[in-house]
C-alpha cells in the first residue's frame, strides 16, 4: 500500500521504548527514596518532591507538548524531549543537595511532556492506514507502560542495593542515546504555522505547582496560616487565569468546547481520583517496607514485583476483553471500589507486620482494582471524541491523572505527617502515619468508584479500532 512505512514496526519499538522509559521514571525512584533522603538531607515531608517535581512538570506541560508536536513536527519534538530528559537525568544523578535533585527531576518531567504526545502522534502516523494494525500497535505500545513500571521497581532495587541511588538516573543515558540514534526510523513531518499558548501553559503549570507546595507546607505552617491561604488563593487565581486564557486566545491549549464530549468529564474525574489514590499507595508502601519492616532496597523492590506483575498481566491480557464485553462504566467503578478494598486492607499494617500476611494480599487486591479501572477510564475519555479532538482528549486525560497524582500525594503526605510519619526511627508513629495515608487513599478510591457508578453514562467504550477511526484513521 502506497505511503506505508516499511520500517514501521521497528519504529514502533523506538516509540514503545519511549513509553517504557517515561513510565519507568515514575517507578524506579520509589525504592531509592530512603537512600536519597539520607544522602541529600530531604525531610520526611519534603521527600515527596522527588516524585512531585517530575509529575507537575510532566502533567502541567503535556498539552503544550502536544501543541508543539503539531506545530514543529512530532519527530523534532520527540528528539528534543529525549535531549531534555537526558539532561535532567544527568543533573539528578549528579545532585549533591535536595534542591538540585528536585530541579533535575523537574527537567526530566519537561522531557517526558515533550516525548509522550509526540510519540502518540508518530504512532498514529505510522499505523493510521489500517485500524487492525493500529489496534495491534496500540496494544504493544500500551504494554510498554506496565512493563516500564515493573522494570522500574526491579531495577531501582538492584541499582540502589548493589551500586548507589544515582544509577536509577544513569540508566537513562545509554538508553536515551540509543533511542536518539534510532529516530531516523520515525517519519518526518514538515512544521506548520501557528501560535503557541505560552501564557496558558505557564499559568496552569505554575498554578498546579503552587497548589501542591501549599498543601505540602500546610502541616508545618498551619492550614489557617496567612501564607497557606495566600498560596492557595494564588494557585486558584492562576488556574482561573488559565481557563480565561483558553476562552479568549485564538489557539488555546485546551479549547473548552472539548468538555462537551460525552463522558470526558466523568472519565477525567475518575482518572484524577485514581491517581490520587494509587500513587500515594505506591509511595508510602515503599517507605513502609524500608523504614518500618527494615527491608533493603533490593528486597523492597522484589516485594513489589508481584503487584506490578499482576498489573502487567491484567492490563495486557484481561482488561481489554472485559471492556469489550461489559463496557467502561462497571469496570471503572468496580475497579475503584476494589482498589479501595485493597487500600483499606493495607491501612491495618502494624510496626511488626509481615509482608506475606499484611502487604502481599492487600497489594494484589489494590493492583487488581487499578488494572480494571485505568484502561477503561482512558478509553471512556477518548471514545466519544470526534476525530479532530481525539488527541486533545487523550492529552487531557493523561494530564488529569498526573495532576491528581501530585495533589493526592501532597494531601496524603500532609495527613501522614500529622499522624506521626515525620518521626523517623519511631516505628509505631511511622506506621500510624502510613496507615492514615492508606486509609485516606481508600476513602478517595471509594468516593471515586461511587461517583463513577452514579454519574457516568453506561454506553460501552469504543474498541481500539473504533477509537483509532475517530483519531483520524
Amino acid at each position: 500500500m502506497d505511503g506505508i512505512n516499511p520500517r514501521r514496526w521497528w519504529a514502533l519499538l523506538v516509540l514503545a521504548t519511549a513509553q517504557f522509559m517515561v513510565i519507568m521514571d515514575t517507578s524506579i525512584i520509589g525504592v531509592a527514596l530512603p537512600e536519597m533522603q539520607r544522602d541529600l538531607g530531604f525531610s520526611q515531608g519534603g521527600l515527596q518532591w522527588v516524585f512531585n517535581a517530575y509529575v507537575i512538570a510532566f502533567g502541567g506541560l503535556l498539552l503544550l507538548g502536544g501543541r508543539l508536536s503539531d506545530l514543529l513536527g512530532a519527530r523534532k519534538v520527540f528528539v528534543a524531549g529525549w535531549s531534555v530528559l537526558i539532561a535532567g537525568s544527568v543533573v539528578a544523578a549528579a545532585a549533591q543537595t535536595a534542591w538540585v535533585e528536585v530541579a533535575g527531576r523537574a527537567v526530566q518531567g519537561v522531557g517526558g511532556a515533550l516525548i509522550a504526545p509526540a510519540a502518540m502522534t508518530l504512532l498514529m502516523m505510522l499505523f493510521g492506514h489500517d485500524p487492525k494494525e493500529l489496534g495491534k500497535a496500540m496494544a504493544l505500545y500500551g504494554a510498554a507502560a506496565p512493563a516500564g513500571g515493573t522494570a522500574g521497581v526491579f531495577l531501582g532495587g538492584v541499582f540502589t542495593e548493589w551500586l548507589s541511588w544515582p544509577w536509577v538516573f544513569v540508566i537513562y543515558l545509554p538508553i536515551g542515546l540509543a533511542t536518539l540514534a534510532a529516530t531516523g526510523l520515525l517519519p518526518a513531518v514538515a512544521p506548520r504555522r501557528g501560535a503557541v499558548d505560552v501564557l496558558g501553559a505557564a499559568a496552569v503549570t505554575a498554578g498546579l505547582a503552587l497548589a501542591v507546595y501549599a498543601v505540602v507546607r500546610a502541616p508545618e505552617a498551619g492550614w489557617t496560616a496567612t501564607a497557606t491561604i495566600l498560596q492557595l488563593v494564588a494557585a486558584a487565581a492562576l488556574l482561573l487565569l488559565f481557563l480565561v486564557v483558553q476562552k479568549t486566545v485564538r489557539t488555546p491549549l485546551m479549547p473548552l468546547g472539548v468538555w462537551r464530549v460525552p463522558r470526558l468529564g466523568s472519565a477525567n474525574l475518575a482518572m484524577a481520583l485514581l491517581g490520587a489514590a494509587w500513587i500515594p499507595m505506591w509511595y508510602f508502601l515503599n517507605l513502609y517496607l524500608q523504614q518500618v519492616l527494615g527491608y533493603g532496597a533490593f528486597a523492597s523492590g522484589a516485594a513489589l514485583l508481584p503487584m506490578t506483575g499482576l498489573l502487567m498481566i491484567f492490563m495486557t491480557a484481561v482488561t481489554a476483553r472485559l471492556l469489550a464485553r461489559f463496557g467502561a462504566k462497571p469496570l471503572i467503578g468496580g475497579g475503584l471500589l476494589v482498589l479501595a478494598l485493597g487500600l483499606l486492607w493495607l491501612s491495618a499494617v502494624g510496626p511488626t507486620g509481615s509482608f506475606v500476611v499484611d502487604v502481599l494480599p492487600a497489594s494484589l487486591v489494590a493492583a487488581l482494582g487499578m488494572s480494571l479501572a485505568y484502561i477503561p477510564a482512558m478509553m471512556a475519555a477518548m471514545s466519544g471524541a470526534p476525530r479532530e479532538q481525539a488527541g486533545l482528549a487523550s492529552g487531557i486525560v493523561n494530564t488529569t491523572y498526573q495532576v491528581g497524582s501530585a495533589l493526592g500525594l501532597a494531601a496524603l503526605t500532609a495527613l501522614a505527617t500529622s499522624q506521626g510519619a515525620g518521626r523517623l526511627g519511631d516505628l509505631p508513629a511511622l506506621t500510624d502515619g502510613y496507615s492514615a495515608a492508606f486509609l485516606g487513599a481508600a476513602g478517595i478510591a471509594a468516593v471515586a468508584g461511587a461517583v463513577t457508578l452514579a454519574v457516568m453514562r453506561g454506553e460501552k467504550a469504543a474498541a481500539p479500532e473504533r477509537a483509532g477511526e475517530r483519531a483520524g484513521v
